[in-house]
C-alpha cells in the first residue's frame, strides 16, 4: 500500500512550482522576472538584485488590499543581509519579515500558503 503525502494546496494560491532562467512557474503559468506573490494574485516587481529593495520598492505590499502578517524576500541567488532599517520598517506596518535567497523562499512561501498563512513572497528572478 502507498500513501500520496503531497501536500493539498488550495486553488488559485500562487504556489512556485519551479524558478531559474529569469523567470517562475507559478500557479500553472511562466511569469518573466522578478514578482511579488500575494495568496491569490501576482504583480511584477522592477528589482533586479538585493540592493533595490526598499520600502519604496515593496510599495504594492502596501497598496494591497489583502492583510499580510508575513513578509517573505528572496534577495536572489546567494543570501546577502537584508538592508538596514528594513525588518524595522516592516514591522512599523505590521509585517514580519522573512529573508532568504529565493529558492528557499519559494519554498518557505508554498509551505506557508499550505498552512493558510497570510503571506506575501517578493521574489528576485535568478538565472
Amino acid at each position: 500500500m502507498s500513501l500520496d503525502i503531497t501536500p493539498l494546496t488550495p486553488k488559485g494560491r500562487m504556489v512556485v512550482k519551479a524558478y531559474g532562467d529569469g523567470e517562475f512557474f507559478v500557479a500553472g503559468e511562466q511569469v518573466k522576472g522578478s514578482v511579488i506573490l500575494f495568496p491569490e494574485r501576482r504583480v511584477p516587481w522592477e528589482v533586479g538584485e538585493a540592493s533595490q529593495i526598499t520600502m519604496e520598492s515593496l510599495q504594492p505590499l502596501f497598496d494591497a488590499e489583502e492583510t499580510t502578517e508575513l513578509c517573505i524576500i528572496g534577495c536572489g541567488p546567494r543570501f546577502v543581509p537584508p538592508p538596514k532599517g528594513l525588518r524595522e520598517a516592516l514591522r512599523e506596518k505590521g509585517m514580519v519579515l522573512e529573508w532568504m535567497d529565493t529558492g528557499a523562499a519559494c519554498r518557505t512561501h508554498g509551505m506557508m500558503l499550505m498552512e493558510e498563512r497570510l503571506v506575501v513572497a517578493a521574489l528576485i528572478a535568478v538565472d
